[in-house]
Formats: C-alpha cells, structure tokens, sequence
C-alpha cells in the first residue's frame, strides 16, 4: 500500500457539475427576472382610485403631519420602550431582590421626570 493518494480520472464529471452549476445559475437568474416583471410597477396610472373605508380621499397618500403631532408620537415611543424593558424585568424580579426594584423605580422616576418636562413644554396638548 502507498502513502500517496492515488490518481483518480474523473474524465467528463468535472465538466458536468461545471455545466450543471451553470444551468441552475441561468435559471435562478431567469426566475429573479420573471418576479421583477411580474411585481414592476406599471408607468400608467391606475382608473380607480384607491379605497379608503368607502369614501374618496381628501388629501394625498404621502401627506406629512402637522409638527404638533411629532412630541406626542416621541412620549409614546419613550413609554413603548419603558414597556420593553418593564417585561423582562417582571420575569427576573424575584430572583435578583430589592436591587432590581430599587433600579426600576430609579428607571420609573427617570421617565417621570421627561413626562413633566413634556408637560410644562406643551407636548401633551392637543390642540
């Protein structure tokens, strides 16, 4: 027996995994072209206009909001997050103690504070 490995032939194998490789390259490349016709936004514009509970829309779909409504959606956002770092915390109280009560009256009192200071800053009116 010899140390050395022994010389295969593969002969035309080679060539058919090379050819075979090719061939579902090309049809990959033809499905992705297929789905980017099929989903490509058509230049014409639609007879219809778009339905919105039944009656005809009173201002543009990409309309912007009025600057009034940006502080409300931040003290939403702000009280959202508090609600992501509430949750796991409500798993684990019970094992870390005190400690972990303490830190999230500190969190709590935190938030508070950014609530008043929206508050005396008019972020919660609305009108």
């Amino acid at each position: 027996m010899s140390a050395e490995p022994a010389d295969r032939d593969l002969g035309g194998d080679v060539y058919l995994g090379i050819a075979l490789l090719l061939l579902a390259t090309a049809a990959g490349l033809a499905q992705l072209l297929l789905v980017a016709r099929a989903v490509a936004v058509s230049p014409e514009p639609l007879p219809v206009l778009p339905f919105q509970s039944g009656h005809a829309p009173t201002e543009h779909a990409l309309s912007r909001f009025h600057v009034r409504w940006y502080p409300a959606t931040l003290v939403f956002l702000a009280f959202d997050v508090e609600m992501l770092f509430m949750y796991p915390w409500a798993v684990v109280v019970a094992e870390l103690g005190a400690g972990a009560v303490v830190e999230m009256f500190v969190f709590l009192a935190a938030l508070m504070v950014a609530v008043l200071w929206a508050w005396r800053e008019g972020a919660l009116r609305w009108v």
